[in-house]
């Protein structure tokens, strides 16, 4: 049997027309004619291998819906997230690819169909396996086994480019037609670009996936631990004056005996937001970025001063009694009470780490050393807030401050 490439095409044509932001994905996919696909599929490198039969018994509105399934695949980067699962679970073997396969399935299809893109014969849904939809594929994976639900799978198989896992016709990295690690980053920054353009006519899912497409998940705790070293080795941190190892250029000055620079350890001084608008849980959390920010600056917790402030600052304390440290607070927010007793601490830190919710004035002028700000997440807007005043409205942090969102 003759691929019927007309067909093919015009099913392409009317998956743009009905979903026009994924446009550049569709068209960024190069078609490979193979009788050893069940249906279609795709690999990592933006191939998409169709099955001859499988065109020619597949109404074309299906068709429709089978070329955004499968360029779904590869713009949420279901074969690196199956492979990073598969190392971090220790999972192995076909039957498990398998499962990732259906678990990416019922990521993409839950809310893919629909306002004129029919829904292809045999197509997964989360109540398929007794799940709740709006989910993502890692979700999905910890909450299903194969078994029962999953016996009329085992067909599925939608490539290298849902799972991960190499097939026998892929045409590898080598091959003709693939698109290049930054090509495909470019796809998936156009496309989002469209999704944020039309957001009232996006599925809830694309609405997720493209935002974070533009603000992809930190590390937080790895950023808060880079920042803090970054400003402890800045220049003119710590730096101070030994006899114990005279300089090198006492050689040049016969009897004179020179002392040579050498880095000190830095001292951090950490305030922690005590006010009402911070709950006991994010209380916790700081005292945990204490301990993270301590082994950030080389494990000397002596060095590491914890100060508790709302509108007014309290008693400093040092890390090494930190499970006996008492955050006192309770009303308002003023961190500039904080930021001014940290400076007036001896010796005066070189760093200073703020853990806030944000809702608090800064510092009109830039602190005499470096300063890291933890933000606590918020999911309410900006202009929900209202701290006694109903015409507040919070600053941002200033620039001078390295910004990090925890638990993001």
């Amino acid at each position: 049997m003759i691929l019927d490439e007309e067909k093919l095409f015009a099913a392409r044509l009317h998956a743009v027309r009905v979903r026009p932001y994924l446009a550049t994905a569709l068209f960024a996919l190069h078609t490979v004619e193979s009788r050893r696909v069940p249906t279609m599929a795709v690999d990592s490198h933006w191939r998409c291998y169709v099955s001859p039969a499988f065109v020619d018994r597949t109404p074309l509105e299906e068709l429709a819906g089978v070329w955004v399934h499968e360029v779904s695949h590869l713009l949420r980067d279901h074969h690196g997230r199956s492979d990073r699962f598969a190392v971090k679970h220790g999972l192995t073997g076909p039957a498990e690819r398998l499962r990732m396969n259906i678990a990416a399935d019922c990521e993409i299809n839950d809310d893919v169909f629909g306002d004129g893109l029919a829904e292809p014969k045999g197509a997964v849904q989360p109540e398929l396996l007794r799940l709740q939809e709006g989910q993502l594929m890692e979700d999905y994976l910890r909450q299903f086994q194969l078994g029962p639900f999953t016996a009329g799978l085992a067909w599925l198989d939608c490539g290298s480019g849902a799972d991960g896992l190499e097939r026998e016709w892929d045409l590898g990295a080598d091959g003709a037609h693939g698109l290049s690690e930054q090509e495909r980053d470019s796809v998936r920054f156009r496309v989002a670009q469209g999704i944020n353009a039309r957001p009232g006519s996006v599925p809830r899912g694309w609405k997720r996936w493209a935002e974070e497409a533009f603000h992809p998940p930190q590390p937080w705790r790895e950023l808060l631990g880079a920042a803090v070293r970054s400003a402890t080795s800045g220049p003119g941190a710590g730096e101070d004056y030994t006899y114990g190892r005279p300089s090198r250029r006492s050689v040049s000055l016969p009897g004179v005996v020179m002392p040579s620079l050498r880095r000190r350890p830095p001292r951090v001084c950490v305030v922690i937001d005590t006010s009402g608008s911070v709950s006991d849980a994010e209380l916790g959390s700081a005292i945990l970025e204490v301990a993270a920010i301590g082994r950030a600056v080389g494990g000397r917790r002596d060095l590491v001063t914890v100060l508790s402030c709302d509108s007014a600052a309290h008693v400093a304390h040092p890390l090494c009694r930190a499970e006996g440290i008492p955050l006192v607070g309770g009303g308002g927010t003023d961190l500039r009470t904080g930021f001014a007793k940290a400076l007036r601490t001896s010796p005066r830190p070189d760093v200073i780490v703020a853990l806030t919710d944000g809702q608090t004035p800064w510092p009109d002028a830039r602190p005499s050393c470096r300063t890291v700000v933890g933000l606590f997440p918020r999911q309410r807007p900006a202009d929900a807030w209202s701290e006694d005043d109903p015409d507040y409205r919070p600053d941002a942090p200033p620039e001078w401050a390295r910004v990090v969102t925890l638990g993001s």
